[in-house]
């Protein structure tokens, strides 16, 4: 066992579990940190009744009474749309509020603080690949902005809590992110398209289909957010953490369609307001100063995925919440 503690926020959510996965797995402390307002820890992970394992359920809007912390991922806040879009002020709340109390705990125990900051800080860029430098194309007014421009306050925090206090941070760019542990209604792209190929339901493509994403395997990220975390010259960044293979939604369809073996159909629908035409990592800088890059391409990482929402389509109650969640977040 090892004498670090780390504190983990969202650690209920996708990235959340997986990460603390890996920190017990190499013999550190973790104190849990989520509300499960946007789902419940999973009680088949891996890490749940492990003695290094705390989990406590707080609003991280409300102060955090932690002490003894070492190192602090702030992943708290739901990054699917469906979700952040259902309740936009708790979304820009929790990016606002809830990171400076964050920060507070950093500052109180001295600790290392990395901010899981998002690629939609940079808006619908009209720079290819985005690097860190590019400052964006943003709508601060549009449905999307509680996420986005809550981000981009909570990387205005920890750059000022750095610069005033000399608090020990780091900010990781994240760009779209998959793997098995993602929700059944977790409203992305690739997990849309997963489970209407397994459910043989019509795959929905929104616009014309021919707009990119760059998608990363969740162990390729969890590895990139570690070795900022761990870097030895304490690297502030901002780092862009992605796989820099760009495809396009209809390339990402039909790939799912084949590894599936799904006779699902393809529906074209109205692209939704602010939804960005590109996206796509320039992941120079995390490999020249992190040592990181993805090893997990698209298609191996689809072959890794599916099973896991081929088991939750089966699954006769995970199926039936899925459903049931999935039309509220279509009203």
């Amino acid at each position: 066992m090892s004498d670090v503690t780390v504190m983990v926020t969202g650690a209920a959510g996708f990235l959340g579990s997986h990460l603390c996965a890996s920190l017990i797995n190499d013999g550190h402390r973790v104190i849990g940190i989520d509300d499960e307002s946007n789902g419940k820890l999973r009680l088949d992970s891996e890490f749940i009744d492990s003695h290094l394992f705390t989990f406590l359920k707080h609003d991280i809007r409300d102060p955090i009474l932690v002490d003894n912390i070492h190192q602090i991922y702030h992943l708290a806040c739901p990054a699917s749309p469906v979700h952040y879009q259902r309740d936009p002020v708790r979304t820009i709340t929790t990016n606002v509020i809830g990171t400076v109390n964050v920060l507070d705990v950093a500052r109180r125990c001295r600790s290392r603080v990395l901010l899981a900051s998002t690629s939609e800080v940079y808006g619908d860029p009209l720079q290819h690949p985005q690097s860190e430098s590019y400052l964006g194309n943003v709508d601060s007014l549009g449905i999307r902005a509680c996420y986005d421009e809550g981000k981009r306050c909570a990387e205005t925090l920890f750059m000022d809590y750095h610069r005033q206090y000399g608090t020990d941070v780091a900010i990781a760019r994240i760009f779209n992110t998959y793997g098995p542990g993602m929700r059944l209604d977790d409203g992305r792209v690739i997990s849309n398209f997963m489970v209407q190929a397994l459910r043989q339901e019509p795959i929905t493509l929104f616009g014309d289909g021919l707009q990119t994403r760059s998608f990363c395997y969740v162990s390729d990220l969890i590895e990139g957010l570690r070795k900022l975390m761990d870097a030895p010259n304490h690297e502030i960044g901002p780092f862009n953490l992605g796989n820099s293979q760009e495809i396009t939604v209809y390339s990402l369809a039909y790939r799912i369609l084949k590894i599936t073996g799904s006779q699902s159909p393809v529906m074209y629908l109205p692209l939704p307001a602010g939804d960005p035409v590109r996206r796509q990592p320039d992941i120079s800088k995390a490999l020249l100063k992190l040592n990181w890059k993805p090893c997990i391409l698209v298609d191996e990482g689809i072959a890794l995925t599916i099973p896991w929402f081929r088991q939750l389509v089966t699954d006769p109650v995970t199926s039936k919440i899925g459903k049931l969640e999935h039309a509220i977040n279509k009203e």
